[in-house]
């Protein structure tokens, strides 16, 4: 018997499975990610991770992997490769002692200095979200259709710059020149792809600074533990001016091995 071409398969399956996803509008879909995406970002302080860096900042290339491990409230980057190549025994002894060392002066500390040193990364890691929670104020979406991603089935949405938008602060004043692309799973409502570009330019500082076309930024996601999801993947690459100088920067961040922290 021939055997039904594979393409025709999928073209016949795909009404029915397309059935089982609820009909949603856009901004329905966005919120429910957004609920679990803030959820994931409360559990984060909780994980261990490598992280992979190469970041091009006007013209020099820096490369460095490190293991990003959270030690009492904050995290600590132990490095362990250097422009591709591993640490030597000598170097990874060096970072051990390191580590140990760090270790043993937060055991030491006051409880001020504590609260200083922890209240210090939550800011920065607020402030490190907030750019993403506030694409679901600063844009209007509308559901293009559905594709696949890293094997996740996604809603695909189109995101353009809201009439009437205020920034709440000078870092997402950026978003007011920013239009983007979501990938959003279908089952869990998790990003698994966010897609952000400046197509006009945006100023700051009494036009001190300004981001220009050119800039975007990809972040990707990948599932951790149940529906917990975690960055995988981030890509920011900058145009900007600063006093008529150019400023133009790339960095790409790898996050890989996430395991929970153990008390």
């Amino acid at each position: 018997m021939q055997q039904t071409p594979y393409a025709l398969v999928m073209l016949l399956t795909l009404p029915a499975y397309s059935a089982r996803i609820p009909a949603q509008t856009a901004a329905q879909i966005v919120q429910r990610s957004v609920v679990n995406t803030r959820a994931d970002w409360t559990e984060a302080p909780q994980f261990d991770f490598t992280e992979h860096d190469v970041i091009v900042k006007n013209g020099v290339r820096t490369e460095q992997t490190y293991q990003v491990l959270m030690i009492d409230g904050s995290p600590y980057d132990k490095m362990l490769a250097i422009d591709g190549h591993p640490l030597s025994p000598s170097e990874t002894a060096k970072e051990n002692r390191k580590l140990a060392q760090e270790i043993k002066r937060r055991r030491r500390e006051s409880a001020a200095a504590r609260q200083d040193r922890i209240a210090d990364y939550q800011k920065q890691h607020h402030q490190d979200h907030e750019l993403m929670a506030q694409m679901v104020q600063a844009f209007d979406y509308q559901l293009l259709g559905i594709e696949t991603v890293d094997g996740h089935q996604c809603f695909v949405l189109s995101a353009s710059p809201r009439p009437g938008y205020e920034p709440i602060n000078r870092e997402t004043k950026v978003l007011k020149g920013m239009r983007g692309k979501l990938w959003i799973d279908t089952e869990q409502y998790q990003w698994v792809k966010v897609l952000a570009e400046v197509f006009r330019p945006v100023a700051f500082g009494f036009f001190i600074a300004k981001v220009d076309p050119g800039t975007e930024f990809i972040l990707e996601q990948q599932p951790v533990e149940g529906n917990l999801w975690l960055p995988s993947h981030f890509n920011m690459i900058v145009k900007a001016k600063i006093f008529f100088y150019s400023r133009n920067s790339t960095d790409d961040e790898t996050y890989t091995g996430y395991r929970r922290v153990t008390p």
